[in-house]
């Protein structure tokens, strides 16, 4: 069955590839749906269609049309005021807002000194770091589904992304949360298992076992915590969920859903 949240996560992972996020903007149902989920009442709703605002603000020239479409940055203002939301949702809603402001000033030459992808970004921020997983038995999207839901449990991860067709997983989490905590968690679902993505001292990219004995995790209540992402101090990856198979047939099908979903629950 097609629900909000479901149809909101797939426009995230959609969203997250870089190619899909003109087409996601420019589509007639898409755009206004985001911001009617603005003011939905489930917490897990909000905090996909923020992260979804966030990936498509990453493009330049959807800046525009996402600042002018009707209801956007009320919507976003009245997120930031509300009272009773989470932080992770309060500072994401203030981080989209912040990011549809400053891009529509930003010149043809300031955008081009943007050198990668900033997503959750703030430099100021030092409390975060990221870790990268290779993940043993992430075949396909229901593995990573399974990956997914462990790494929610684990309380201090503040997002993550996926490369399916490398096994790949790059988490981003609180400093003082072990790398342990997260192969413990993983391997708790019995049929992944994790090591961590290092490089050595010539650069070559190697596979670090992780204990798994005896490492509390200590599991979120609700939603993960929020916290700005810094600069990542490591190379930067492939930072999209990856979709591997029938890439482009399957992404547009799902956009078709998602808009036809959208129409029909808000009549527009």
């Amino acid at each position: 069955m097609v629900d909000a949240l479901s149809v909101v996560t797939q426009l995230r992972d959609l969203a997250s590839e870089p190619q899909n996020r003109e087409t996601i903007v420019q589509d007639q149902g898409c755009l206004p749906g985001l911001v009617l989920f603005l003011d939905h009442k489930d917490p897990q709703v909000l905090f996909a269609t923020l992260q979804t605002l966030r990936y498509l603000a990453e493009l330049p020239q959807n800046v525009n049309t996402m600042k002018n479409e009707l209801g956007m940055m009320v919507s976003l203002e009245a997120l930031m005021e509300k009272s009773g939301l989470g932080v992770d949702i309060t500072e994401l809603a203030r981080e989209v807002h912040r990011v549809l402001n400053t891009e529509a000033f930003r010149t043809p030459e300031q955008q081009k000194k943007r050198s990668k992808p900033q997503f959750f970004i703030n430099s100021t921020n030092k409390k975060a770091k990221t870790v990268t997983l290779h993940v043993q038995g992430m075949d396909g999207t229901d593995q990573r589904g399974v990956c997914e839901e462990a790494l929610l449990k684990v309380k201090g991860v503040i997002s993550f992304t996926f490369q399916l067709a490398l096994k790949r997983c790059t988490v981003r989490v609180r400093a003082d949360v072990p790398t342990e905590s997260l192969a413990s968690a993983i391997a708790a679902t019995k049929v992944l298992v994790a090591q961590q993505v290092v490089k050595n001292e010539t650069g070559e990219e190697v596979l670090i076992p992780l204990s798994t004995a005896e490492v509390p995790i200590e599991e979120n209540s609700h939603l993960p915590d929020y916290l700005p992402e810094d600069e990542s101090p490591e190379k930067e990856m492939d930072r999209a969920i990856s979709r591997t198979g029938a890439k482009q047939e399957s992404s547009g099908s799902w956009l078709n859903t998602a808009a036809s979903f959208l129409t029909k629950t808000f009549y527009w």
